[in-house]
């Protein structure tokens, strides 16, 4: 299933995507796609759902965050080896785990708002998993039975923020707008392999990140079992699993965003995201 929640900001109703691509009404079968849908088996309630059955939805609706409520926003830092290649920093020995707030969470084609003081904003495509179960102390062989399912991230950053002003990276991340997520949850029973996606991001048309999820350090596998031998992941915790190179601060010269830059990425089967660049007032 690809579920979603669309309509004006801080007021979404939840949908599904029928096999033709149409948005699906989903209110009063479900209050919201949330970590109280995913721990109550409300997925398997949503299968079980004839989507021709459901109303119709305008298709220019606006899409926001696929998922509501999200208890944690973990991310996985310098976890492909091109990327890590181009910062010039050492390939890490075990994942570099860090968060941003969830109050940076946004619809996929939401503008994207420069912090006020910002020098380096940059962008990240990332494959995003939405932990389905409680998860402590789990193995890498049974790691993928606590995915309840994948999105596109854009995992907006601030180098400048988060590089130059000391302390830990989450303030770089953190700022409204810098967590683009869906525009769906797509069901893991959907993404079979999540180490063989491609995934995409171009500036102003011209493709900046073209990689594949097979240049991961640290497989799905592997983040879910490493980040639950130190924390105990919840259902509707989302994880971004790091970005591919191509980044802006990799390039030479660095180049960042600017007011009028347009974002649009992918990562295949997850759908598309397309932001537009605007100043902080």
């Amino acid at each position: 299933m690809k579920l979603l929640r669309f309509g004006p900001k801080g007021a979404e109703k939840p949908g599904l995507l029928d096999h033709d691509g149409q948005i699906r009404d989903l209110t009063g079968i479900v209050q919201d796609i949330d970590s109280q849908l995913i721990s109550s088996g409300g997925l398997d309630k949503l299968r079980k759902i004839d989507p021709s059955t459901l109303p119709l939805v305008a298709p220019d609706v606006r899409i926001g965050c696929c998922l509501a409520s999200v208890p944690n926003f973990h991310c996985v830092g310098l976890n492909y080896s091109k990327h890590a290649q181009e910062t010039g920093i050492p390939i890490p020995a075990e994942p570099i785990l860090f968060s941003k707030a969830t109050s940076c969470l946004s619809g996929p084609n939401d503008p994207v708002i420069i912090p006020r003081t910002s020098q380096k904003a940059d962008w990240e495509v990332e494959l995003g998993i939405i932990i389905g179960k409680n998860a402590l102390y789990v193995d890498q062989d049974t790691a993928l039975d606590y995915v309840a399912g994948y999105c596109t991230i854009n995992d907006v950053s601030e180098r400048s923020f988060q590089m130059d002003r000391g302390g830990q990276w989450v303030k770089g991340k953190s700022a409204p707008t810098f967590g683009p997520v869906g525009p769906w949850f797509v069901t893991a029973d959907e993404v079979p392999d999540p180490q063989v996606l491609d995934l995409e991001l171009s500036l102003n048309g011209e493709t900046v990140q073209s990689s594949n999820t097979d240049d991961m350090i640290f497989s799905v596998r592997k983040i879910i079992s490493y980040m639950s031998q130190f924390m105990e992941l919840l259902p509707g915790d989302i994880i971004a699993t790091g970005t591919p190179s191509g980044v802006g601060l990799g390039m030479k010269p660095p180049r960042f965003l600017r007011e009028g830059d347009v974002m649009e990425l992918t990562v295949q089967g997850l759908g598309t995201q397309k932001q537009t660049v605007t100043n902080a007032l």
